[in-house]
């Protein structure tokens, strides 16, 4: 067909070709009647689920590069009435307990008539083979849910929220989700993860919020501190906010001002002179630096009369230290707190075996803990004893909390916490109420990795602040030297160009390559290819690090192509614009302490339910299980970005 109908356009979506979580700009793919060819659909249409039928309202344009495509200013999802539309519909995984086979077979059965009979006619069903009666249970709890999810979505059609946004905000407020969201469309940014300030200013946008609306700039002033936060910062300058906020609301200086001054007399917010924190970063902040004044400054008898033998040492641990590692295991036996430092081959990981025997022959209980799964799991390889991460230590649950802390502190004589680079303020303030007075602390870590993802370089204030005993590994060892990346990365730290020349005995390899194209072509094949045969290692032990998200040569891109080419068939679920299938490599992207995951652990889909609409995935032997409308917590990460590494 040539011409196009003017403003309205009804599809059903075939599939998902690009969406952008961040201002939820997509390409889709859709069925419209009498078109032979799939059409491309573009606007703000965030995870809208393949197999929804759509009623869009825009215009038609063409696009240089991408040809026609119909522009939607709005939409509406709408229930389908042919029978292809229906069985897309129904086994798209909105409902639970219909996949693709069942949805299949309840439109064999009952074809167009399929929606009336499961909206009044349920027990009818039990007519399709094989269905069950706790299958026929979920669907009828799933469609009722689903009609107020529906009516949640009509409610905030047009505001860029999509079907599962709307079954998280039913999630959260259930029958009272429109109330509230009419109240106060702000609350949705604290409420609901993935669903930011400028989404729920969008929504009251379409309400009729002015901008300088006392809940918009309070919602704006938290917005923007948390994004600082996101940056790493603990605070603002009352002036640096001010003006921030001011430039993402656009609004007036003085209805800024106000807001802010209330925020501060309510105490939502903390000045402290002229920074302004969030409270739980402030008093993280007071917290932390009380707590580790008093932890090294207990009293407590030495550990070094007598019990401190280098030679003993080595014939324990079977490695010789030099000045400065036996100058660190020294400083581990007298001090209460103390910090170990170093680049990359300069012998912490040693070092630590080495004050771990010494504190065990003065008959000390030494606790291990790293902030991570991966570094935990490294640690307990390194040393042989049991390392767990931070929050299993503290007894960690959703519903209680912390369960180790100041009033039931942990039970042993040492504790050693190895990459506390990668501890933000929050988690060092928890770790800390749970360390009595005279517990050994040893803090290991690399102070010129990048700091914690979340907010504090807690590592190096600790360092900076010159009331904790430092010491500082810088011999690079023998075996060490032997790689290039470990001399590469000290030769960066000291401001020196690293040696690009490529050798066969190496395992640091240059390649120029100008054209991203080309460069993401040659990192595919390095991947599948010539890195497994260079050195005898699969795939799976290959991590693609990359300095941005976006581009060709950014995470995003590359993990489309490195599935494509490591994992390009299976069982799948999509989800934003990916695939999930399993044998795929991911990564979680929040803190979900119900299902006791973190911010950057990584795992392997073992198992995907097509029809229950669930995947399992395996974190270090741990399986968790994911519904379909939680997948936006993980990412694909054959590649990653560095600063997630």
């Amino acid at each position: 067909m040539n011409e196009h109908p003017a403003t309205l356009l009804r599809c059903v979506v075939e599939r998902i070709t690009y969406q952008n979580p961040e201002n939820g700009y997509s390409v889709l793919k859709v069925k419209v009647k009498g078109y032979n060819d799939l059409v491309t659909l573009v606007g703000n249409l965030l995870e809208v689920p393949v197999g929804s039928v759509l009623l869009c309202r825009g215009e038609w344009k063409v696009d240089k590069r991408y040809g026609s495509q119909f522009v939607a200013a709005t939409w509406e999802e709408t229930m389908p009435a042919t029978v292809y539309g229906i069985e897309k519909y129904l086994g798209s995984g909105l409902v639970k307990g219909i996949g693709p086979r069942f949805a299949r077979a309840i439109v064999q059965r009952f074809g167009t008539e399929t929606i009336d009979i499961i909206e009044t006619e349920i027990e009818r069903l039990y007519e399709v083979p094989n269905i069950g009666r706790k299958r026929v249970a979920k669907i009828r709890e799933s469609w009722e849910k689903q009609k107020d999810i529906k009516n949640v979505m009509l409610f905030l059609q047009g505001s860029g929220v999509s079907t599962a946004y709307a079954a998280k905000i039913y999630r959260e407020y259930g029958k009272e989700s429109i109330d509230k969201v009419r109240e106060n469309p702000y609350r949705l940014a604290d409420d609901i993860w993935g669903i930011g300030f400028k989404t729920a200013d969008g929504i009251a946008a379409k309400m009729g919020y002015e901008k300088e609306d006392p809940r918009r700039c309070r919602s704006g002033i938290l917005y923007t501190l948390g994004q600082l936060s996101d940056e790493g910062h603990v605070y603002a300058g009352e002036e640096q906010l001010v003006k921030t906020a001011g430039q993402l609301l656009e609004a007036g200086e003085t209805a800024i001002r106000d807001t802010l001054a209330g925020m501060l007399q309510a105490e939502d917010l903390i000045l402290d002179k002229d920074a302004i924190y969030l409270p739980p970063f402030y008093h993280a902040e007071c917290g932390t630096s009380r707590r580790l004044r008093d932890l090294a400054e207990s009293t407590g008898r030495s550990l070094f009369d007598g019990l401190f033998d280098p030679s003993s040492l080595t014939a324990e641990t079977g490695i010789e230290y030099d000045e400065v590692q036996l100058a660190a295991i020294r400083q581990a036996v007298t001090s209460k707190v103390m910090v170990l430092t170093g680049g990359p081959g300069t012998g912490k990981t040693t070092t630590t075996q080495g004050i771990i025997a010494a504190l065990k022959k003065a008959g000390l209980r030494v606790l291990l803990a790293a902030p991570t799964g991966r570094a935990a799991k490294r640690m307990s390889e390194a040393t042989g004893m049991e390392a767990k991460t931070i929050h299993r230590l503290l007894e960690y649950n959703p519903q209680d909390g912390y369960k180790r802390n100041d009033e039931n502190p942990l039970e042993g004589d040492a504790l050693i916490v190895d990459e506390c680079s990668m501890i933000d303020i929050l988690l060092m303030n928890n770790l800390l109420k749970a360390v009595p007075v005279g517990m050994r602390l040893v803090f290991v870590g690399d102070i010129d990795q990048l700091p914690s993802v979340g907010a504090g370089n807690v590592l190096r204030d600790i360092i900076d602040s010159q009331r904790i005993p430092v010491v500082r590994l810088v011999c690079i060892f023998r075996q060490a030297q032997k790689s290039r990346i470990v001399m590469n990365a000290h030769a960066i730290n000291q401001g020196r160009f690293p040696d690009t020349s490529n050798g066969r005995d190496t395992d640091f390899f240059f390649m120029r390559e100008d054209d991203p194209e080309r460069a993401a072509e040659t990192i595919v094949r390095l991947v599948k290819e010539r890195l497994p045969r260079a050195y005898r290692e699969s795939p799976d032990r290959i991590q693609v690090l990359t300095p941005m998200q976006r581009g060709v040569v950014g995470a995003a891109n590359l993990n489309l192509l490195l599935q494509q080419a490591l994992n390009p068939s299976g069982p799948s679920l999509g989800r934003g614009g990916y695939t999930y299938r399993q044998g795929d490599r991911v990564m979680q992207l929040r803190n979900n302490y119900a299902k006791d995951v973190f911010n950057g652990d990584l795992g392997y889909i073992r198992e995907v339910d097509t029809e229950g609409r669930t995947l399992k995935v395996d974190f270090d032997g741990k399986w968790v299980e994911y519904d379909v409308t939680e997948l936006d917590e993980l990412t694909l990460a054959y590649a990653t970005t560095i600063h997630k590494a």
